[in-house]
């Protein structure tokens, strides 16, 4: 009997989103397991992880990582229509590629890193994704990262992580570190 895929989330105003979500394919990758990582906003920044990742998914083929956006939609400014909308397709693009792969059936793990970030910003519907869940192969394992996961996401998820903060560096006027926040 196949086993019943997992959908998790991640979500949260702390730091350790994404990390943890690249933690788990990790060890999913690392247990031989096909694993997929789609990122919905990160793209125009050089991450660490994402040099890992690729890395470490030369030496099989398990392992992939794509980013698809071409950096952060900002929730406290404004940004032009114009700009808007081209990230908003960046985010229907990488929507597209997401279902594709879903229902490829390929992979044991995906994780759809920033996604709740497209939804609470109006570029994937949180209805899409919902249906995108049901849909998917029975085996298939989910994480979903990013702030603002939304209520109905949270009901269908299996496990859901707040992280929360109680310190950060920032708040001293340290700068992001390389290798540490990025």
């Amino acid at each position: 009997m196949e086993q019943q895929g997992l959908v998790l989330i991640n979500t949260g105003n702390g730091k350790g989103k994404t990390t943890a979500a690249l933690g788990t394919a990790m060890r999913a990758w690392g247990d031989g397991q096909r694993v997929l990582i789609l990122q919905f906003i990160k793209g125009s920044w050089k991450y660490g992880e994402l040099e890992a990742v690729r890395a470490l998914g030369g030496l099989n083929g398990n392992l992939e990582i794509r980013s698809m956006g071409d950096g952060f939609v900002f929730h406290n400014k404004k940004e032009d229509a114009v700009e808007f909308a081209r990230k908003k397709q960046l985010a229907q693009d990488a929507w597209a590629e997401a279902v594709r792969e879903v229902m490829s059936d390929r992979w044991d793990l995906i994780v759809l890193d920033e996604i709740n970030y497209a939804i609470h910003f109006g570029m994937i519907s949180e209805e899409e994704v919902a249906k995108l869940i049901h849909d998917r192969p029975t085996r298939l394992n989910l994480i979903l990262t990013g702030r603002y996961a939304t209520e109905g996401l949270i009901r269908l998820a299996d496990t859901v992580t707040e992280m929360q903060p109680v310190k950060h560096a920032f708040e001293k006027g340290i700068r992001a570190r390389k290798g540490i926040e990025f």
